[in-house]
């Protein structure tokens, strides 16, 4: 009993002391991830609204203030000057285009959701990354949620219980619903670049068996992409690919390019996974200028709405939220009252065209030039940042390689899908996420960065 209750001697110091365990410590730093994770799985739970205010909503708002609250804790300085003039620089476009807006009341909702998702979720994601294994905990929840929801969306297909497509309900759009049929895309998206990015720089610690599997995923996510019938995401998929290729090496480059042609060879051809309608939606991109359909024709109209409100007041917008109310006063007649959405669970209704699905254009007419310039130049230097940082680091060769090519393509896919999608639905929060994520390895202090 003596022998028991002897205190343990204490851990030995120098050459021959025993490696002290960094578990224990390691679960206790990551804690303050929780809610980032949360925030990002969430989405994938229905709530009956595509307006914010749903789950995932919540769980950045829990985010901003566990990060505000360790903030006050640690007594630490936050951000360097250039993170925060990066970081903070959209809120200047915000802030003038609701003080000018002809109602600034009804502008307000908007400048709170901006703020959320474009200044405050990328902050706080950007504060809460300790380390590169806290990257990998974020980027491995949104290959976790495209996996659920890709596995819902070819069910849907296969079962014929997905959204309404050409007269049949073999649309996927997993739990997100016809109501917004860019839900799944975009979450499996991120997913396969994230997968596909740890498969072409797998860290140097990782177990053998993680870059055949993460070469897997990506190869699988490639069939609920392609049954989401969403060319604008099948592009910025595409564009985010080529570049994470080229900056991982030409060896690795040929060799994923050769991999994912021979699966969409063996899943489309071999399988015949939706191959008329797939190569009718692809055919359909090099179209939009000759014979657009509906859906392109409204889209242009829309996309000269903003234009008209641009020009009609260039410096600061009509005002956050303002594109609904002056969209009919500035667009064509030939732009239809709503678009048709049915199936997955969901009656026929007709859904109000209230945005001109191009964030630039979104913000051009909204927020002027003051706004477009804050916004863009904020995500333009996050992105050279990265570029710049992946570039450094594949020449030292630092364990986070992994993290910054992950980053890079990210910002990448959101930065060409904006050409073609804004912001809307229970998404809109992964948004802030992936911006947090790509400041973070730009613009984080090279030890936070380098730490494996």
């Amino acid at each position: 009993m003596a022998a028991v209750l002897t205190p343990p001697a204490p851990a030995r110091s120098g050459p021959g002391a025993l490696p002290r365990p960094r578990w224990r410590g390691g679960r206790r730093d990551r804690w303050p991830l929780l809610p980032l994770v949360a925030a990002v799985l969430l989405p994938a739970l229905p709530y009956g609204t595509s307006g914010g205010g749903g789950p995932a909503d919540m769980a950045s708002g829990v985010a901003v203030l566990v990060c505000v609250g360790r903030l006050l804790y640690l007594r630490r300085r936050p951000l360097s000057a250039t993170a925060a003039l990066v970081l903070g620089l959209p809120a200047v476009g915000f802030a003038v285009a609701t003080v000018t807006a002809a109602d600034p009341a009804a502008a307000l909702p908007g400048l709170v959701r901006y703020l959320q998702v474009f200044v405050l979720v990328p902050v706080a994601v950007f504060l809460l990354l300790g380390d590169a294994c806290g990257f990998r905990i974020v980027a491995g929840s949104l290959v976790l949620l495209a996996v659920v929801q890709g596995a819902t969306g070819v069910h849907q297909y296969v079962t014929g219980t997905g959204a309404s497509y050409m007269g049949e309900n073999v649309r996927a759009v997993g739990t997100f619903g016809p109501s917004d049929i860019m839900g799944m895309a975009t979450v499996v998206a991120y997913g396969l670049l994230a997968a596909a990015a740890c498969a072409l720089r797998t860290p140097r610690s990782a177990p053998a068996w993680l870059r055949p599997c993460a070469a897997s995923l990506a190869a699988v996510l490639v069939v609920p992409l392609t049954l989401s019938f969403s060319r604008g995401v099948w592009i910025a998929t595409a564009f985010a690919l080529l570049v994470a290729l080229m900056l991982a090496g030409r060896r690795q480059a040929l060799t994923s390019l050769a991999v994912l042609g021979a699966a969409g060879v063996v899943l489309v051809g071999g399988f015949g996974v939706g191959s008329k309608m797939i190569a009718d939606r692809a055919a359909s991109v090099t179209q939009v200028t000759r014979s657009p359909d509906r859906s392109v024709s409204d889209r242009y109209a829309m996309w000269n709405a903003a234009g008209a409100m641009w020009r009609e007041q260039p410096v600061a917008g009509v005002g956050l939220k303002g594109f609904p109310a002056h969209r009919d006063a500035h667009a064509s007649i030939g732009l239809s009252s709503g678009s048709d959405t049915a199936g997955a669970g969901q009656e026929f209704r007709r859904q109000a065209l209230l945005s001109p699905h191009n964030m630039y254009l979104l913000v051009l007419g909204e927020q002027g030039l003051i706004g477009l310039t804050a916004l863009v130049g904020s995500w333009a230097a996050i992105l050279a940042g990265a570029v710049r940082r992946l570039r450094l680091a594949r020449s030292r060769g630092p364990a986070a390689v992994d993290c910054g090519l992950t980053a890079v393509a990210l910002m990448t896919w959101q930065s060409v899908n904006f050409l073609y999608a804004d912001i809307g639905g229970p998404t809109t929060v992964l948004s802030g996420v992936v911006l947090g994520l790509a400041a973070w390895w730009a613009l984080a202090e090279p030890d936070r960065v380098s730490a494996a």
